[in-house]
């Protein structure tokens, strides 16, 4: 398609208003317009400079795109814009010009490592939607000597609480008998909340520690707690060829 030109349903996500999912179901009930008349027609191909686009009596504009930053997030503070009970958050830690941004996939309070903070809403719904299963990959410290054996129910899935988890990759990185302690990477494609912690729970683990070092084709690597970095060629590539998306304008 014309690099001028692109979906309505697009536009809305380029522009933020919107997941291209939630853009479809805006446009069908009638509430974008497109040069002041409503466009209710799914496949609606604009003019991105050109044509006036307004929901709820507001004009998009398209945003100047900062990128794709990976963030090494520190324990004890929250995945969100604000908390009402004055807790230090992520975007506490951001520059003024990265604080627009959105984290893909959600750590716990206590869980440090890594995010990725993007402003491209087709990039963040793909690598958050369950059916494309986005490995993510963790370090967990657990408080026990544990043998091969003793993670296998892991690697077949567990229930806890009513909820079922799917098989995770296990492996034993380390394990330190004085302090009577094992180092665990565990790979997960759900991404359910607090999801790690809740399968060690139900094999009555507990954790001193959890660190997200991967998401899908990101590596943490040696980015410095509470840091952040831009995200390298290579790495953007990767995300594009999985996910197939283009370049944003």
């Amino acid at each position: 398609m014309n690099q001028t030109k692109a979906r309505l349903n697009k536009y809305l996500s380029m522009c933020g208003a919107a997941s291209r999912r939630k853009a479809d179901e805006m446009i069908s009930r009638g509430q974008v317009r497109v040069n002041d008349k409503v466009a209710d027609q799914l496949g609606t191909v604009i003019d991105i400079y050109n044509d006036i686009v307004t929901v709820g009596g507001k004009t998009l504009r398209l945003p100047q795109r900062v990128g794709y930053f990976i963030f090494n997030k520190p324990a004890g503070c929250l995945c969100s814009r604000g908390d009402p009970e004055g807790r230090k958050t992520i975007y506490d830690l951001l520059p003024p010009n990265l604080r627009k941004l959105k984290y893909v996939g959600r750590l716990d309070k206590d869980t440090e490592g890594l995010l990725l903070l993007t402003d491209d809403g087709d990039m963040i719904e793909y690598l958050t939607h369950p059916r494309n299963e986005i490995p993510r990959t963790y370090q967990a410290l657990v408080r026990w000597i544990l043998r091969d054996s003793d993670v296998e129910p892991l690697r077949k899935g567990v229930d806890y609480l009513g909820e079922s988890y799917h098989p995770a990759q296990v492996k034993i990185l380390s394990i330190d008998r004085p302090k009577n302690n094992t180092l665990l990477e565990i790979t997960i494609k759900e991404g359910k909340k607090r999801e790690v912690r809740m399968m060690l729970r139900a094999l009555n683990l507990h954790v001193d520690h959890l660190k997200r070092v991967a998401f899908g084709p990101l590596r943490l690597d040696n980015t410095p707690v509470g840091q952040h970095r831009p995200c390298k060629p290579n790495e953007l590539e990767r995300l594009r060829k999985i996910s197939k998306i283009k370049a944003p304008l």
